[in-house]
């Protein structure tokens, strides 16, 4: 099996050489290229064509997020992993939008790297175990100030299915494969899974799943 091509992206030399390391031992990535801002993190991604890109979310002249936004959008099949020191929602929301498929905390990075490269390279979605408390203490606590009680209750056993699969990025297509059902079937699904967990996007049911432990 083919190791994985790794692109790494941080202003900070001493964090690309710990990644560096990490990575080198590592027999199933291999790293080929480096960036130290933001804007040549988005060309060396375009020329490689690595299948992930990690990036930190706080580099010069473009930041983290805006970088996976240009590259999710000109080279969608290269998967981004935002690198962070902040574990506020508000931050995870808008990579999530911006396309990344994982979120990684710089404190956590030895442990979680080579198991979250695996995942995004997959088409999966992997947070840190702190990001994930962050969003479920943050959820649970907005719940209670609303005065009301959690929606996924509402979803039919093939919602859930359904659920599941969106949240862990698979299209419409690879659902209606994995469950033997129509492409409309599913859509039809997503809308009502929507309408009922009140969400509004992909992102959002990432969240909403990693909230709910339906996702890692």
């Amino acid at each position: 099996m083919a190791a994985l091509r790794v692109v790494i992206a941080d202003d900070h030399p001493v964090v690309r050489g710990g990644l560096r390391k990490i990575l080198e031992v590592e027999p199933g990535a291999e790293i080929v290229g480096e960036a130290g801002d933001g804007r040549q993190a988005v060309k060396v991604v375009l020329e490689l064509r690595p299948d992930v890109a990690i990036l930190d979310i706080g580099m010069p002249l473009l930041n983290g997020i805006e970088a996976t936004r240009q590259i999710t959008r000109r080279a969608p099949h290269v998967r981004t992993l935002i690198l962070s020191m902040l574990s506020d929602e508000a931050y995870i929301i808008e990579a999530l939008r911006a396309g990344a498929k994982g979120y990684l905390l710089k404190d956590s990075v030895d442990v979680d790297l080579i198991r979250g490269i695996k995942a995004v390279a997959q088409g999966k979605s992997f947070f840190s175990p702190a990001v994930a408390k962050v969003m479920l203490d943050d959820y649970v606590r907005r719940m209670a100030e609303r005065g009301v009680t959690d929606r996924y209750d509402m979803l039919s056993e093939r919602e859930r299915e359904v659920f599941q699969l969106v949240a862990e990025g698979r299209s419409n297509k690879e659902i209606a494969e994995i469950l033997f059902i129509s492409i409309s079937t599913v859509v039809t699904h997503r809308t009502h899974i929507m309408e009922k967990l009140d969400v509004h996007s992909a992102a959002e049911i990432v969240l909403y799943a990693v909230r709910k432990g339906v996702i890692a």
